[in-house]
């Protein structure tokens, strides 16, 4: 077991973009619109959650590289009724990829709503059964020689 040697690589611009969703009671998504959440705004404490986590992948993933980023995005929306939708871009300048990175903080944004809300999610017997986190996944990749 090791880390890939990307010793003989050049650095090079990458970019890689993830997304994913959390899905919960449309009472809660309406404290969300409405900023009536009593932990405070879970959208930008996500935010500052996947940003962090970015920056902490390399720590987390036991066979990451540890990367020099030079921008971390995270965008959090209602999409509907009962979804929040999470969207992270993340930049560097660097001989290997940051798909992980982009992951780490759309996995973190999402489970730090869900931190937020759990009070509201909760049913009569302390469980979540509407609450789902779905879909995190790697949807865009750009090394330099792609953009």
């Amino acid at each position: 077991m090791s880390m890939v040697d990307v010793t003989a690589k050049p650095e090079v611009y990458r970019e890689a973009k993830a997304k994913g969703t959390i899905k919960l009671k449309p009472e809660t998504t309406q404290l969300i619109r409405k900023g009536k959440v009593e932990k405070g705004d879970p959208f930008h404490v996500a935010k500052v959650a996947g940003i962090l986590a970015a920056k902490q992948t390399s720590s987390l993933i036991p066979l990451c590289h540890p990367l020099p980023l030079t921008s971390v995005e995270v965008n959090l929306r209602i999409i509907d009724d009962s979804t929040v939708e999470v969207e992270t871009t993340v930049r560097t300048k660097a001989q290997t990829g940051v798909e992980m990175e982009a992951l780490v903080a759309a996995t973190t944004a999402l489970l730090t709503v869900l931190d937020m809300t759990k009070q509201y999610e909760k049913d009569e017997k302390g469980q979540y059964p509407h609450t789902v986190i779905q879909d995190i996944r790697v949807v865009r990749k750009v090394k330099e020689e792609d953009a």
